[in-house]
C-alpha cells in the first residue's frame, strides 16, 4: 500500500483533495500536526466529504511522533529544492512519499537527513511551486503506475463498447 504523508497541511480544501486521491487508489493518508484546520467527523461530514470512510487515516502529534510509530519507512521527500526530478526514483510497493506544508515545504534538517531521496516535479524556473493536492496527485500516480496500480481498476466502462 502506497503511503501519503502531510507534514503540517494548513489548507483544508488541499487535504480533502488529497483525502479524495487516497480513497481513489487505496493509498494511506498520514497526517502529522498541527493540522490548520479540523478532521473530526462532524466536521468531515459537514464539508460532504462522503469518501472519508473510504480513507485509512493517521494521525500524528509531530514528525518524532511519526518517526517513533514508523521507524525505518522507505521515504520520497517532494521538494521544489531537489536535487533530481520524480522520474529518476523508483517507487517500491509500500513506500512512502512525504509533502510539506503549503507555505514552507518540509523542514531543512529532514530534507538534508534524507537528501538522496528528495525528489521534484519539473516547472519552470521562475514558478514557485504546484499546488499541493496536484502534487501529491502526480507522484501518487506515478509510484502507482510503476507499480502497476495494484488493486486498481484499469478498464472504464467504454471498454465494451
Amino acid at each position: 500500500m502506497l503511503n501519503i504523508v502531510l507534514v503540517e497541511p494548513e489548507i483544508p480544501q488541499n487535504c480533502g483533495n488529497i483525502a479524495r486521491t487516497c480513497a481513489a487508489t487505496r493509498s494511506r493518508l498520514h497526517l502529522v500536526k498541527p493540522l490548520g484546520f479540523d478532521i473530526s467527523e462532524k466536521a468531515v461530514r459537514r464539508a460532504g466529504l462522503d469518501y472519508w470512510p473510504m480513507v485509512d487515516l493517521r494521525v500524528y502529534e509531530n514528525l518524532d511522533h511519526f518517526f517513533a510509530v514508523n521507524p525505518q519507512p522507505e521515504l520520497w521527500l517532494a521538494t521544489t529544492k531537489a536535487p533530481r526530478d520524480y522520474s529518476q526514483a523508483r517507487f517500491e510497493p509500500d513506500c512512502w512519499l512525504m509533502f510539506g506544508k503549503e507555505t514552507a515545504g518540509l523542514p531543512e534538517w529532514l530534507r538534508l537527513r534524507y537528501y538522496d531521496r528528495c525528489i521534484r516535479i519539473p516547472m519552470r524556473e521562475d514558478a514557485r511551486s504546484l499546488n499541493l493536492a496536484n502534487s501529491v496527485a502526480i507522484l501518487t500516480y506515478e509510484a502507482l503506475r510503476q507499480q502497476g496500480f495494484p488493486q486498481l481498476c484499469g478498464v472504464g466502462e467504454m471498454a465494451d463498447k
